[in-house]
C-alpha cells in the first residue's frame, strides 16, 4: 500500500482509479467501468470525456469503448529519458544482450519495487513477461536484491514493511531474516542471483549500478537453469555483467 494523502481530492482519486482499471482491462464500455468500479455511469462518463478531451483515453465509437492513449508512453518515454543512467547504460545494455545472447535488463527503483528502464534480447533470450515500465517485488528478483543490498537497512524495512515478501516460487525468500541474509551475501559477492525465484526453470544474475556510495540502479541477464549454471564463481556471465555495470558506473560521471 502507497503512502496516504492527506487531504486527497476524490474527483482526481476517481480519474486515477478509471485509468487503473483500463489499463487492466484493455478497453471497456463505461457500463463495464461503472460495475467494476461501483460508481454511477453519468460519473463515469464526465471522467472519460473529460481525460479523452485532453488526450489521455480514446474511444473507438464503433464499440463505444474506451482505451488509454498511447499519451502515458509520451510521457513514459520522456520522463525515461532524462533518467542519467538510462543514458550511459542503454547502449551497454545492447551490447550485453548481444554478447551474452540472454536476455538483459536495466532496472531501478521507485517506491519500493523495480521498475524496467531497458530490455534487450539476445539470440537465444527466452520470452518474459517484463516490458519497459513493468514493476516487480524487489526481493525475489536479483535486480532487486542487488539493489536493496546497498540501501539502508531501515529502507530495505521500510520496502519490506510497504509490499511484503509474498511467496512466488517455493524458492522465493519470504522472511524478513532470510533476506537480509541473502543481502549479506550479495554485498560480499558482489552480485545477485535470482534461482528459481521469481519463475521457475529461470535464473538470473544482477550486479548494482553504484555512483557516489549510492546505489542508482542494476543490470540483469536471464536465462533457462540449463544455460545459466550455478556455480556462480565460475559462470560465464557474472564477469560480463560485473564489467558492464564498472563501465556505466565510469560513464555516469561524464554525464
Amino acid at each position: 500500500m502507497g503512502k496516504r494523502a492527506k487531504h486527497p481530492v476524490r474527483t482526481t482519486e476517481k480519474s486515477l482509479e478509471i485509468i487503473s482499471v483500463l489499463n487492466r482491462l484493455g478497453e471497456a464500455r463505461v457500463t463495464t467501468l461503472a460495475n467494476e468500479l461501483e460508481m454511477g455511469k453519468s460519473t463515469i462518463h464526465n471522467h472519460l470525456t473529460t481525460l479523452e478531451e485532453h488526450g489521455y483515453v480514446v474511444k473507438n465509437s464503433e464499440t463505444k469503448t474506451y482505451r488509454l492513449s498511447l499519451k502515458f508512453l509520451d510521457i513514459g518515454g520522456q520522463i525515461r529519458s532524462e533518467i542519467d543512467v538510462y543514458k550511459v547504460a542503454e547502449p551497454k545494455i545492447r551490447e550485453l544482450a548481444e554478447t551474452s545472447g540472454e536476455l538483459v535488463h536495466l532496472v531501478v527503483e521507485e517506491d519500493g519495487k523495480g521498475v524496467y528502464l531497458s530490455r534487450a534480447k539476445g539470440e537465444r533470450a527466452v520470452e518474459l513477461d517484463t516490458y519497459v515500465g513493468c514493476r516487480h517485488h524487489m526481493h525475489s528478483t536479483a535486480f532487486g536484491k542487488a539493489i536493496l543490498s546497498h540501501l539502508p537497512a531501515e529502507r530495505v524495512d521500510e520496502i519490506i514493511d510497504r509490499h511484503g515478501l509474498p511467496k512466488v516460487t517455493p524458492q522465493t525468500i519470504t522472511t524478513r531474516d532470510a533476506l537480509f541474509d541473502e543481502l549479506e551475501r550479495t554485498r560480499e559477492r558482489g552480485f545477485a542471483i535470482d534461482d528459481e525465484e521469481r519463475l521457475e526453470g529461470l535464473r538470473c544474475i544482477a550486479a548494482p549500478i553504484r555512483f557516489d556510495s549510492d546505489v542508482i540502479g542494476a543490470i540483469s541477464i536471464s536465462g533457462p537453469t540449463a544455460r545459466i549454471d550455478d556455480d556462480w564463481e565460475a559462470n560465464e556471465f557474472v564477469d560480463q555483467l560485473c564489467r558492464v555495470a564498472n563501465v556505466i558506473e565510469l560513464n555516469k560521471y561524464n554525464v
